[in-house]
């Protein structure tokens, strides 16, 4: 079964919970939000979203099975909002300025982790929207790998950057590591999760056919992020003193935005 005809038959909101993007909601919530003076209602609304997408994934799609993010989505946020419950407030404290990068490391671990153990996390997912003829081929395996693989690397980076504005910074809300660094790193991996399967079924049905492999059309995958320089220089110009380089990023935005544009229409389909 395609992914259309898949979606068309479960409707859209099942297709929509079925995504991984999804499934990783409550950890994007919980890491951008979290902060100083910002801990309790990070963890709340991480743990609401947690449940409710559990709640409404099952309500939805009753034959849909427990999946491993899922669970450890609502174990994280259950445990962390006990322990901030009764944390002292030094705790509290350590809480409030590393419990991002603690999320961000979690949720690599899991994403490495089950690429490790053979069962890249996004499988559970990706096997409910195709035929179980596919769940084992080379091609629907490999993608999984590389699109968990892809929130991994996203996941790291948010740590990293925020590890970097926590420890040697000691700003928490640097713009730069506590902002636009961990956005960039979660957008790209959304985009990667949207971009890859078309270009693996692409690849696939020319391996098929016998035909030689075409040049990867990074082109599409690149625009959303180039498009993205634009509103961080924006952010740049009024939450920074650095005004050159704001100008400088919507500029080198605009331009970068339109030439992948015209490189993706001309990149085959």
């Amino acid at each position: 079964m395609s992914t259309e005809a898949h979606r068309a038959a479960t409707g859209p909101v099942a297709g929509f919970l079925e995504n991984p993007v999804v499934g990783m909601a409550p950890w994007i919530i919980f890491s951008l939000l979290v902060g100083p003076g910002r801990f309790e209602l990070a963890v709340g609304l991480a743990l609401a979203a947690a449940v409710a997408l559990i709640a409404l994934g099952h309500l939805v799609n009753r034959g849909t099975s427990w999946k491993l993010l899922e669970l450890a989505d609502v174990v994280f946020f259950a445990s962390m909002a006990v322990i901030g419950a009764l944390a002292s407030e030094g705790t509290l404290n350590w809480l409030e300025t590393y419990a991002g990068e603690v999320a961000n490391i979690a949720l690599a671990v899991i994403a490495f982790g089950s690429i490790a153990v053979r069962m890249p996390f996004t499988l559970q997912y990706a096997r409910e929207q195709v035929d179980p003829s596919l769940w084992h081929t080379r091609g629907f395996l490999r993608t999984n790998y590389m699109i968990t693989g892809a929130w991994g690397i996203a996941f790291l980076a948010a740590a990293a950057a925020g590890a970097y504005g926590d420890l040697v910074l000691h700003n928490p809300n640097n713009i730069w590591t506590g902002w636009i660094i961990q956005i960039l790193a979660i957008v790209a991996a959304v985009k990667f999760t949207v971009w890859y399967p078309d270009v693996a079924r692409a690849r696939g049905v020319r391996e098929a056919a016998g035909l030689p492999p075409e040049p990867t059309p990074w082109a599409g995958f690149l625009v959303p992020l180039a498009g993205l320089l634009v509103p961080i220089g924006i952010a740049v110009l009024i939450f920074d003193n650095m005004w050159w380089l704001g100008v400088a990023l919507i500029a080198a935005g605009s331009l970068l935005t339109k030439t992948l544009r015209s490189q993706a229409r001309q990149e085959p389909a």
